[in-house]
């Protein structure tokens, strides 16, 4: 009777599709961390590429899960544009620049790492504290996506390079994107695909922004940009 007692007080074990979903998340953190302490500004964009790839996978993780067949679309969609479109215009960008290696962090490698640790980890207990539980959500994937997000605000203030800024705000719509498949993944998917698009527009802004950086200043760097200081 003990036992039996016990047995019923124990928390369930999850499931295939939750462990499959946050799998993916601690993937999708790893790579945000292996941007932030990339030195060349490729290997940022093609990290980029792999974690979306990897929000693409939780897209039919989740269309799967969850029997929402829409999903299989926005996959597809997500990534064209994401995982091809973004990085060849990134990278054809960097061509034209002549520039590799990303510029210097307002800290080292070791002090970026350590805050975004931190910021991950105050994201991640943060939701967790909330209390949001569904049987049909896999809540460490909500805390993991939290978690890319304010790492993504660290590579985007840490780093002194436009191409870094672009990146960190690309990968912080993949934590966004990420946290709206565990919680809506209902959305129209009219409404999924004009936010994909949005980010079409910031890429194209970016891209304007890069180039005339880089011909008015010859670099990449923005500590240039500290001299504009009133």
């Amino acid at each position: 009777m003990t036992i039996l007692t016990a047995a019923a007080g124990a928390p369930a074990a999850p499931t295939l599709y939750d462990g499959t979903a946050n799998t993916v998340a601690v993937v999708v953190l790893l790579l945000e961390f292996g941007m932030l302490r990339a030195a060349l500004l490729r290997s940022q964009v093609d990290l980029y590429a792999a974690q979306s790839a990897a929000v693409s996978v939780l897209a039919i993780v989740v269309a799967a899960g969850r029997g929402i067949p829409e999903l299989f679309a926005l996959a597809g969609i997500s990534f064209a544009l994401k995982v091809v479109i973004v990085p060849w215009i990134m990278l054809r960008l960097l061509r034209r620049s002549g520039t590799e290696i990303a510029g210097s962090g307002a800290l080292g490698v070791a002090s970026e790492v350590v805050i975004a640790i931190l910021v991950a980890a105050f994201g991640f207990f943060a939701v967790g504290a909330m209390g949001i539980s569904s049987p049909v959500l896999p809540t460490t994937a909500l805390s993991l996506s939290a978690a890319v997000v304010l790492v993504s605000f660290v590579l985007m203030i840490l780093r002194r390079d436009v191409v870094s800024q672009a990146i960190g705000f690309f990968s912080l719509e993949n934590g966004v994107s990420m946290a709206s498949l565990v919680v809506a993944a209902g959305l129209p998917l009219i409404l999924e695909v004009a936010f994909l698009f949005d980010l079409l527009v910031a890429v194209v802004v970016f891209g304007v922004l890069i180039r005339l950086h880089h011909s008015r200043s010859n670099t990449l760097s923005t500590t240039s940009l500290d001299r504009l200081r009133g």
